[in-house]
């Protein structure tokens, strides 16, 4: 019976650590300190550029610490085939490290691409670089200017109901996920409990 309780406690342990990792998840597109979406301060931005910068941004960021430090940077520009000198790197993370801390959270590395499109990154800069290296299918998640004038003012006048399609996909998408998390954890009680009446 002792053993049978050890087991029961080691799955709930598990259940409960896995639910706090999934509610910790759905923080990550919220800029932590103010509250304010990623979606809405980076508005020049489709939510799929976003999530494909995202996607790069956890890709340099080997730590997986939701951050990317100067080795990280490095190892970055590296793998990207534009290295940097150490102060031309401390100078990259300076340009866009808001709170100063010494390295890049998502938003500030999300200013970068931000900096870049308005052309305010200077040509020979590494962050400069570091935008139009990052593989960004364009093709796939598109951009702000299409190729003709007239895909272009049709964008903008969508712009926003696309926005709150996405928006309405995502929710239904978190709603079957949740709605299949209760289902497995009925089950999973369902099945701890027969083992422990069992027992």
């Amino acid at each position: 019976m002792p053993a049978d309780n050890e087991l029961t406690a080691k799955l709930t342990r598990r259940l409960d650590r896995n639910e706090a990792l999934e509610q910790g998840q759905q923080v990550t597109n919220t800029y932590r300190t103010t509250g304010i979406s990623i979606y809405s301060e980076f508005s020049e931005f489709s939510r799929k550029q976003i999530k494909e910068y995202e996607k790069a941004f956890k890709k340099y960021d080997a730590g997986g610490d939701g951050y990317l430090d100067l080795e990280e940077l490095k190892v970055t520009m590296e793998r990207l085939a534009a290295p940097q000198t150490h102060l031309s790197l401390k100078a990259m993370i300076k340009e866009v490290d808001e709170d100063q801390d010494g390295k890049l959270s998502f938003r500030e590395f999300l200013l970068v691409f931000r900096k870049a499109a308005a052309g305010e990154l200077p040509e020979d800069s590494g962050l400069c670089r570091l935008a139009a290296l990052t593989d960004i299918d364009v093709g796939q998640v598109g951009v702000n200017g299409a190729a003709n004038f007239f895909e272009s003012k049709i964008e903008e006048l969508t712009k926003t109901s696309k926005f709150e399609a996405e928006i309405r996909e995502e929710q239904e998408m978190k709603k079957r996920e949740l709605e299949l998390k209760k289902l497995r954890q009925a089950e999973f009680k369902e099945k701890a409990s027969l083992f422990s009446q069992q027992n």
